[in-house]
């Protein structure tokens, strides 16, 4: 019967290692899923990123230009006073905004990052495996 009783916690002990080794794979591949969307989600705010920069200085682009068009109409050189001025003052503006959507950008980058101290299991199953097996062979020793 003592045969019997070391056979099945052998056995128990084989079952709980792989069950720990499972759970480590598993967390293993959560952890790949999540850092893939991640990634994926900062493409896309990149992307997002991109293309307001690019549509801000199209704008500002043809906001300069109809400006200019509109002093050289009236008589007044675009490159002097108050067109100077107020070509200074566009890009200005669009550069304020410019740097308000980088803030934004970072700061949703940051807002989406995986911290370093949470557990993606890797080690962690396999040091539980290893103290269920030294229970096991200490149980079997006693």
């Amino acid at each position: 019967m003592a045969q019997l009783a070391s056979i099945a916690t052998l056995i128990g002990a084989g079952a709980s290692v792989y069950g720990n080794i499972r759970q480590g794979q598993q967390m293993q591949a959560q952890a790949s899923a999540a850092r893939a969307a991640a990634e994926e989600r900062n493409r896309q705010l990149a992307i997002q990123q991109q293309a307001e920069a690019r549509a801000r200085r199209d704008t500002l682009a043809r906001t300069i230009a109809s400006v200019r068009a509109r002093l050289s109409a009236s008589g007044v050189r675009a490159d002097d006073g108050s067109g100077a001025a107020l070509q200074a003052g566009l890009a200005a503006d669009a550069a304020a905004a410019q740097n308000e959507s980088d803030a934004m950008f970072r700061s949703r980058l940051a807002a989406g990052r995986r911290s370093l101290l949470q557990p993606d299991g890797s080690f962690n199953a396999y040091l539980r495996a290893g103290h269920s097996f030294g229970a096991v062979l200490r149980n079997l020793l006693d």
